[in-house]
């Protein structure tokens, strides 16, 4: 084969290449323009699905209302953890408060106008014992020390006249508060003391259920420091209810609610009554109230043996003659504990 011959198959054979070349990249293009005319309609398609499915996850969105007291409340009780007690109100709550107008005599009551009387002075001497007592040495050796109990032997011996009196002496002092409950109720005497005649609801009907929270019958005073619980109305299971856990609960709770509280209890004589020895487990002084000339020596001693041997005791001796000038009085006797 001559060279001309040889340089006509390579022209050849390059043109055909080069068709071949052409070919497939005409092929190609037409592939890629039908690919994308398929694939435009494809992305609308998944874009108006998309756009579909996010209208309904934002419906369920809107709708959950109701779960925004939830966390209100859980971040309430983070920023101030509620205490045991915080289902009760505080007796210094102002909401439907009534103050009771005590009407007492200044010749015969500790009074904030009393000037220094008999009665005063004799009453400061009594209470200052029973505060030693109550915040003293001796009460780290007391349960409740500041749970006082005014009673006596038998009826008719002053111990609500006492406890009265006491009452209002500890709260004429500067950095006490005291509250008066009156137990006695077998013969609830204490609002009548204070010149009231009308008693509201009180103990019995809180420990009844007939009164939700404590605080409702724990009454201010016209007396600043001083708060009231009277008896309440009489009940057949009244020895039932004061040993109920529900009274126990209450009386722990008014030994250390307060630091500055003394609680002065009003019971029944100490002979003869159930309800007077279930009190006197929870209290931690008893003050016993004795007339002269009157109380036996053999009931004193039985009503001291009915008393926890655990507890501070003291004696208040009424209506005491003074030699020098005729008037009865007091004498305070602590025996401390047995």
């Amino acid at each position: 084969m001559s060279t001309i011959e040889k340089a006509l198959q390579r022209k050849k054979a390059a043109e055909a290449e080069k068709a071949r070349l052409q070919a497939e990249a005409e092929a190609g293009n037409k592939a890629a323009d039908g690919s994308e005319s398929m694939s435009t309609p494809e992305a609308a398609m998944a874009k108006a699905k998309s756009e579909q499915q996010a209208r309904v996850e934002e419906q369920p969105k809107a709708a959950p209302q109701p779960a925004k007291p939830k966390a209100q409340a859980t971040t309430a009780a983070t920023r101030a953890p509620a205490p045991k007690t915080s289902s009760r109100k505080s007796d210094d709550d102002d909401k439907n408060r009534l103050v009771l107008e005590l009407n007492l005599n200044e010749e015969d009551f500790v009074t904030p106008s009393s000037n220094r009387s008999r009665v005063s002075e004799e009453f400061r001497a009594i209470k200052r014992k029973v505060l030693n007592n109550a915040f003293g040495p001796l009460s780290q050796t007391l349960n409740n020390p500041n749970i006082i109990m005014v009673t006596s032997s038998n009826p008719g011996e002053g111990k609500t006249y006492t406890a009265v009196n006491l009452a209002l002496s500890i709260a004429l002092e500067q950095d006490k508060t005291v509250l008066l409950v009156d137990a006695d109720v077998l013969r609830p005497n204490v609002m009548r003391t204070l010149g009231i005649d009308a008693a509201p609801d009180g103990l019995m009907e809180y420990l009844l259920g007939e009164t939700d929270d404590v605080a409702d019958v724990m009454y201010h005073t016209n007396v600043e420091k001083l708060r009231v619980i009277p008896a309440g109305k009489s009940h057949h299971l009244s020895t039932e209810l004061l040993a109920s856990e529900k009274m126990e609960e209450t009386v722990q709770e008014f030994a250390s609610r307060y630091p500055d509280r003394v609680v002065i209890v009003d019971t029944p004589p100490l002979l003869g009554i159930n309800e007077t020895a279930v009190l006197a487990n929870l209290a931690g002084q008893a003050l016993i109230v004795v007339e002269e000339s009157k109380t036996k020596l053999a009931d004193l001693n039985s009503a001291v043996e009915t008393l926890d041997p655990d507890m501070a005791k003291g004696f208040v001796v009424n209506k005491s003659l003074r030699l020098r000038s005729g008037e009865h009085g007091y004498g305070y006797y602590y025996a401390g504990r047995r």
